[in-house]
């Protein structure tokens, strides 16, 4: 192998994000997805979604939406908060994640008025200015058009109102920064794989997603580029993951 082949095989590949591809391939891991994001961020990423609850303004009379919502953590704890004084959606476009959503809000919360439907992010199936807050949880980086997910968020979310989202980010701080992407590219994959077998390479497609997708102020210049306000940055757990909010 010449030196030009030698190059080009150590370079990153794109990640393939088609909409079929990653449907598929979160269909294939949905029994163990929730197993796998508890034991893979030792419990943490419970903590960040509480981020979420924290510092959303959460006291109107709109209902409120969670998109790309998976196994329905998100929607539920938001459900909870809010104590039935409004409706809360969840929408996913993979229905075997919907189906655990589901079961999960039946079997804990079914008191709850909680709603989980099938609908892609790129185009949600509600009016203009319909919801109090909008939230995405580790989902939008698998939106194939970045932009156009945050613009329906955007156009869904009442003037006033707050579009949050939550996402795998990069780490800064030197060493742990080394130590994480590490175990991030090598170590979680190899894990992944083996609690959750799929042939869609699932575990390998998340820390090539997260390494692709743009984070901190890239992020937010994209989300006010797309028309929020006052957009803030809140990294988490040292960068692993940062909470973006912006006014609508």
């Amino acid at each position: 192998m010449n030196t030009a082949s030698q190059a080009r095989s150590t370079e990153p590949r794109a990640v393939d994000k088609r909409g079929d591809r990653v449907q598929e391939m979160f269909a294939q891991i949905a029994p163990r997805y929730d197993l796998m994001n508890h034991l893979l961020s030792l419990g943490i990423d419970i903590s960040w979604r509480k981020q979420v609850l924290r510092r959303l303004r959460l006291n109107q009379d709109l209902p409120i939406l969670d998109c790309c919502t998976g196994t329905g953590d998100l929607a539920l704890m938001l459900a909870q908060k809010m104590e039935g004084r409004v409706k809360v959606y969840g929408t996913d476009f993979c229905a075997p994640m919907l189906k655990l959503a589901s079961q999960k809000h039946q079997a804990k919360h079914a008191k709850l008025p909680l709603e989980f439907i099938e609908a892609d992010s790129q185009q949600l199936p509600f009016d203009d200015s319909m919801f109090q807050a909008v939230t995405v949880a580790f989902g939008l980086r698998n939106v194939q058009d970045t932009d156009r997910g945050i613009q329906e968020m955007i156009r869904v979310c009442a003037p006033g109102g707050q579009v949050a989202v939550l996402e795998f980010s990069q780490p800064t701080l030197p060493g742990f920064k080394q130590v994480y992407q590490a175990y991030f590219r090598h170590v979680l994959p190899r894990i992944g794989q083996a609690f959750a077998k799929n042939n869609q390479d699932a575990y390998d497609y998340l820390p090539n997603s997260v390494l692709e997708f743009p984070s901190g102020q890239a992020l937010a210049d994209r989300m006010e580029h797309a028309g929020l306000k006052n957009v803030t940055i809140r990294p988490l757990t040292c960068g692993v993951a940062s909470l973006y909010i912006g006014d609508r």
